[in-house]
């Protein structure tokens, strides 16, 4: 069987996961494009032949993660499937983009107040239609009666910030493995919404 050969990311790519993750250490605002240069190995001023400002790799983070998301929700809203199974295929989404992309999801989740005009704007906007059909998928649920009859947008808050906090796994010293968090996460939460007869 012939080896797949990983390709090497290019020094754009490398600059935006260093920033990702000192972005996600050290906050937006307190990292500065002089520390983002030491860490990636290149002078500052050859930085800016690959980016032009701090900014453009908050942008670059936050919309790459929100057009990832994006695209899985479009998938999931046109399948044929049951709104329970939709909305466990959301939530594993995000489970396994939390674990396995954790500093930009992380930003994106955390540091998108520092994005500037106009794409503050865009990004809160994309959020907000995110969460609007998150849950949509849910009333459709409880109509077809396979959901219990909740507040729809108070569970995607609920579903949401239990996602987030993904964040104590990582720094966890004793923690399960990644699958195991996956699926009891997603037993606690699909349970909890499943409409049993």
């Amino acid at each position: 069987m012939a080896k797949t050969v990983r390709k090497r990311a290019s020094k754009k790519e490398l600059i935006l996961q260093k920033a990702a993750a000192m972005f996600r250490e050290k906050g937006f605002a307190a990292t500065s494009m002089r520390d983002l240069a030491e860490t990636v190995g290149i002078e500052a001023a050859s930085l800016y032949n690959h980016i032009r400002s701090k900014n453009e790799i908050l942008e670059a983070i936050c919309f790459d993660v929100a057009n990832s998301f994006n695209a899985n929700m479009e998938g999931t809203e046109s399948s044929n499937e049951k709104s329970i199974l939709k909305i466990e295929k959301l939530l594993r989404f995000h489970i396994r983009q939390m674990i396995e992309n954790y500093e930009e999801v992380y930003v994106s989740d955390r540091e998108w107040k520092h994005l500037d005009e106009p794409y503050l704007s865009n990004f809160q906007a994309q959020r907000r239609n995110y969460r609007k059909k998150f849950a949509s998928i849910i009333e459709q649920g409880i109509v077809k009666n396979e959901i219990r009859n909740i507040d729809a947008p108070t569970a995607v808050l609920i579903i949401l910030h239990a996602v987030s906090g993904i964040e104590s796994w990582h720094r966890s010293r004793a923690r399960i493995s990644a699958g195991e968090l996956e699926d009891n996460m997603v037993m606690i939460m699909i349970d909890g919404l499943r409409k049993h007869s």
